[in-house]
């Protein structure tokens, strides 16, 4: 009997693997087909241009800023020459891709004449003057310690080692006003004097790129070795070279045949309004992708409208860049704007009462003299048409007015209020 129940169990056992097994067997079957279409390549067969980080052999629409950075470097093959440059502008201008091309197109340039090293740092990475100056040797050492040495010491180090290499460095602070705001701008200063109390000069050259127009935070001592005639303003792309930009990355990303000149023309007016470069290249991304995870034997293999707005809501289209909302206020408006930054910080909304008594206070900590209650409200108008701000009007509680209430749905405060801070005292 006991034999007969200890056969019975097995039996039982193996009946339960059986049906264990064979339901994790289905699965699989179905998890395969849906993972089918990775790599399948039916709409993206490149993906590398779609990345923002891509440097296309050709640069597109920004032949006369190539120029201009030429222009700068115009004695760069001489051994004893170095220069500086300044590229400023709003976000996905182009600044950071124009700096590559160059770089990488003037090391090809000057092969047999001059050896060009390149030491590309990203200040919002390392925002301090410590950090820098340690990826600044890491590109040209990388086994170089980046620990337990000053400031002083990684400087020394640097010029040991640009000495020592006879070779030529050209160090690029992208997004450099990170940097000034952390640490200010001695290590500028430090790097222009390089070659100082040493043999020889023309070890080092300069450029920096950033959003925001750094000469107005710049000590004169360095915007002297600077040079403000070095200084390069890209404005944002406009809608025709926009649809340049994201038809050559069509070409170099998708399929052929995949995307019509009528799709690529909806996404640069799309992007048009703040003509920015990566919004155009993230939307065709997204609108490639879009096309190619709904694709199946029954479907054409092409982008369609719908796949163009698909994440309209998630890239938020309509909004415009922080710097390009600030740019071009006047004085007193963005003493305005500061005042409703500071309360915003704390508040979801404030009233116009609330602003022109917090404007009163901003004009006394920087000693200037308050504008009339009219230039107010026409600061408050412009503020709202740069989409700073958003404006509603509410009946008060006992019915015999209106109050306006203000905030800022699109931007974080403390964000507009630092910028404002570091620019506002030079522009007054």
């Amino acid at each position: 009997m006991t034999k007969y129940l200890e056969y019975d169990n097995c039996q039982k056992l193996a009946k339960l693997k059986r049906i264990f097994n064979n339901g994790w067997r289905k699965p699989s079957v179905v998890m395969s087909s849906y993972l089918d279409r990775i790599g399948a390549g039916y709409v993206i067969d490149n993906p590398d241009p779609l990345d923002f980080d891509y440097v296309p052999k050709e640069l597109v629409c920004r032949e006369k800023y190539q120029n201009y950075l030429a222009a700068r470097f115009s004695s760069i093959d001489k051994v004893d020459s170095s220069c500086r440059a300044i590229i400023t502008g709003p976000v996905g201008s182009g600044k950071t891709v124009l700096v590559k091309t160059f770089c990488r197109d003037l090391q090809r340039h000057l092969v047999n004449r001059r050896t060009i090293n390149i030491a590309h740092v990203n200040c919002r990475n390392a925002s301090t003057s410590t950090r820098v100056v340690q990826r600044i040797l890491h590109a040209i050492d990388p086994g170089h310690p980046d620990r337990g040495l000053s400031i002083g010491e990684l400087l020394l180090s640097l010029r040991k080692l640009t000495r020592r290499n006879s070779s030529h460095l050209i160090v690029i602070l992208d997004e450099v006003d990170h940097m000034l705001r952390k640490s200010g701008d001695d290590i500028l200063y430090q790097l222009l004097r390089i070659d100082e109390d040493q043999e020889g000069k023309g070890t080092l050259s300069l450029i920096l790129i950033s959003q925001e127009q750094v000469l107005d935070v710049l000590e004169t001592a360095v915007i002297s070795r600077i040079g403000k005639t070095n200084l390069i303003k890209i404005p944002a792309y406009n809608e025709d070279e926009l649809f340049n930009i994201a038809m050559q990355r069509a070409d170099l990303a998708l399929v052929k045949g995949s995307y019509s000149e009528q799709i690529i023309r909806l996404i640069a007016e799309k992007s048009a309004p703040i003509g920015d470069a990566r919004l155009a290249i993230e939307l065709l991304k997204a609108a490639a992708e879009s096309c190619e995870i709904r694709q199946d034997d029954h479907t054409e293999r092409a982008i369609s409208i719908d796949d163009v707005h698909a994440k309209d809501e998630i890239l938020s289209v309509d909004m415009v860049s922080e710097i390009d909302a600030i740019d071009g206020l006047k004085p007193h408006a963005m003493l305005v704007l500061l005042a409703i930054c500071r309360r915003l910080k704390k508040e979801s909304s404030m009233t116009t009462g609330d602003v022109e008594s917090l404007y009163a206070v901003v004009c006394e900590e920087y000693e200037q003299q308050m504008k009339s209650h009219t230039t107010l409200w026409k600061y408050l108008k412009e503020l709202e048409n740069r989409q700073l701000i958003k404006t509603r009007i509410s009946t008060v509680s006992d019915g015999r007015g209106r109050t306006t209430h203000l905030s800022m749905p699109h931007f974080l405060p403390s964000d507009i209020a630092s910028r404002l801070e570091m620019l506002v005292k030079k522009r007054l």
